[in-house]
C-alpha cells in the first residue's frame, strides 16, 4: 500500500528556531494491507510529555520504534533533535540514538550484572573512563533513591525497583528524550506511583522530554497532572497548576489515525462515545 508524501507548512515552521524535539509529519506505515498508522502528525516540545493511548494493535509502540529507527515509515517525515531519522543509515541512527533512552515494561536488566553495572553498562561499553562512569552511576541512583541497592543483583529487587533501575540506566548517558513503553504495567498502584514519580522528576527537574505509551489510565493522568517541586519541605510531587498540566498532551490512536489530541482536562470532559468507553 502506497501513501503520498508531502512536506506541510506546519513542518516548515516546526523546523525553524526553537523547533520541537520530535516531529512527525504525515507519517504512514502499513504491513501488507494492514494499515498501522495513517497520516500521523504531532510535535513534542522540550521538557513536555506526550502520552499515547489506544487499544492493543493501534500503533502506540510502533510510534516508539519509528522514533528510534527500528522501523521506517512508508511515507512522511520524522525528525528527532533536529535530525531526520526516517531516511538514515544504521550508522547514522546509532549516533542519533545516543540522545534517546528507552524503558520497557520488562525492565530488560542484565541478570548477571549488579545494579551499578546495569546502570553504567552503556557508558562502559562506549569506553568512558571508569571513574566517570561510577560517578554518574552514583548520581543517577541517588536521584531515583536507590543508592543502597548499588551492589544488589536484579533478582534481589522488586518489580518496581527493577523498573526504576531501568530508568536510571536509560538516563545514565544524559539523553534529552526518554521513551516509556508500558513502564508501569503489571505493578501494584503504590509501586506504580514510585515509577510515575521518577518520570515526573526527570521531566520537571532535568527537562527531559517524554513519550509514554501505556494502557494504565491512572498512571497516565497522574503523570500529566502532577509536577515535581523543590521548596522548604524538600522535593515533592504535587498537583500541577492548569498551565503546567497542559504541557502534557494525550494522543488517542484509533484505526491507524489520531482520534483525539489534547490535555487531561479536555480528555476527561470529552463526550466522544469512543473516548468515554475507553475511559470507563
Amino acid at each position: 500500500m502506497a501513501f503520498a508524501t508531502a512536506r506541510s507548512p506546519e513542518l516548515e515552521e516546526a523546523l525553524g528556531p526553537g523547533s520541537p524535539i520530535v516531529v512527525f509529519d504525515r507519517v504512514s506505515l502499513a504491513f501488507d494491507d494492514n494499515v498501522v498508522l495513517r497520516d500521523i502528525s504531532f510535535t513534542l516540545i522540550k521538557g513536555h510529555t506526550k502520552i499515547f493511548l489506544g487499544a492493543s494493535g493501534s500503533g502506540k509502540s510502533t510510534i516508539l520504534k519509528l522514533i528510534v529507527g527500528l522501523l521506517r515509515p512508508d511515507s512522511g517525515v520524522i525528525w528527532v533533535n533536529g535530525e531526520r531519522v526516517d531516511n538514515r543509515t544504521e550508522a547514522d541512527l546509532m549516533k542519533i540514538r545516543t540522545d534517546l533512552g528507552m524503558v520497557f515494561q520488562e525492565g530488560a536488566l542484565f541478570d548477571s550484572l549488579t545494579v551499578a553495572e546495569n546502570v553504567g553498562y552503556k557508558l562502559l561499553e562506549e569506553g568512558a573512563p571508569d571513574g566517570e562512569v561510577w560517578r554518574r552511576v552514583d548520581e543517577v541512583l541517588g536521584f531515583i533513591g536507590l543508592s543502597e541497592f548499588i551492589d544488589r543483583m536484579p533478582a534481589e529487587l522488586s518489580g518496581g525497583q527493577r523498573r526504576r533501575v531501568a530508568i536510571a540506566r536509560a538516563m545514565s548517558y544524559k539523553p534529552r528524550i526518554l521513551l516509556y513503553d508500558e513502564a508501569t504495567t503489571g505493578l501494584d498502584p503504590i509501586t506504580a506511583d514510585t515509577v510515575d514519580n521518577e518520570i515526573i522528576k526527570l521531566r520537571d527537574l532535568e527537562e527531559i522530554s517524554s513519550i509514554i505509551v501505556t494502557h494504565q489510565l491512572r498512571d497516565a493522568f497522574r503523570i500529566a497532572t502532577h509536577e515535581a517541586v523543590h521548596d522548604d519541605n524538600g522535593l515533592r510531587i504535587v498537583p500541577a497548576d492548569a498551565a503546567k498540566a497542559r504541557e502534557a498532551e494525550f494522543i488517542m490512536l484509533k484505526d491507524g489515525g489520531i482520534h483525539f489530541e489534547g490535555h487531561a482536562e479536555e480528555l476527561r470532559d470529552s463526550r466522544d462515545p469512543y473516548l468515554r468507553s475507553f475511559l470507563s
